[in-house]
């Protein structure tokens, strides 16, 4: 069996680099909603009767521009971790500091951030679950953040990742086989 993993495509959204928190989760909703930049994908062969997409636009955009004639399964199993600010302020911060600090509060599963580490861990096995139920080769088309709850927990359950990174580029693709 083998599952394509593919990062969506460029969002067409500049991020402000230095915003207050409120203006910090306005950048998220504005991002979360965005269009990607279509662009030509460099795929392996793979069977595409099972395309998964999460429930963000700029995932079933590019499913839309990678497959045609496909009819790709919507679930917010592979949706992106949400992120909010960490804290509320008025006083304007870094862009990196907002990303930071919310990736370490998902981590430690803080109550601030919409959804904590063990909930993501938690989608990624339920998407593992029916991928290994159903049997067959397939595309999951998902988000940057969320490809390494769900590499991992593949790469748990007795996949072989092929080309493994730190950061994935949109676009960019892994493959999984078992």
């Amino acid at each position: 069996m083998k599952i394509l993993v593919i990062r969506h495509g460029e969002v067409c959204y500049t991020w402000s680099r230095w915003c207050t928190s409120e203006e910090f989760d306005k950048e998220c909703i504005a991002y979360d909603q965005a269009s990607i930049k279509y662009t030509a994908y460099k795929l392996p062969s793979i069977g595409t009767d099972n395309v998964f997409i999460s429930s963000l636009s700029r995932s079933r955009e590019t499913a839309e521009s990678i497959f045609n004639n496909v009819m790709p399964r919507r679930t917010e199993w592979v949706d992106e971790v949400p992120l909010k600010s960490s804290f509320d302020t008025k006083i304007r911060l870094p862009l990196w500091f907002w990303n930071l600090s919310g990736r370490l509060q998902w981590y430690v599963n803080s109550s601030k951030q919409p959804e904590g580490r063990s909930c993501t861990q938690e989608r990624a096995k339920k998407i593992v679950d029916l991928i290994c139920r159903e049997g067959i080769d397939g595309v999951i088309v998902t988000h940057g953040f969320f490809m390494h709850t769900l590499l991992r927990e593949m790469k748990q359950r007795g996949f072989i990742i092929g080309n493994s990174r730190i950061s994935y580029q949109n676009g960019g693709y892994v493959i999984a086989e078992k």
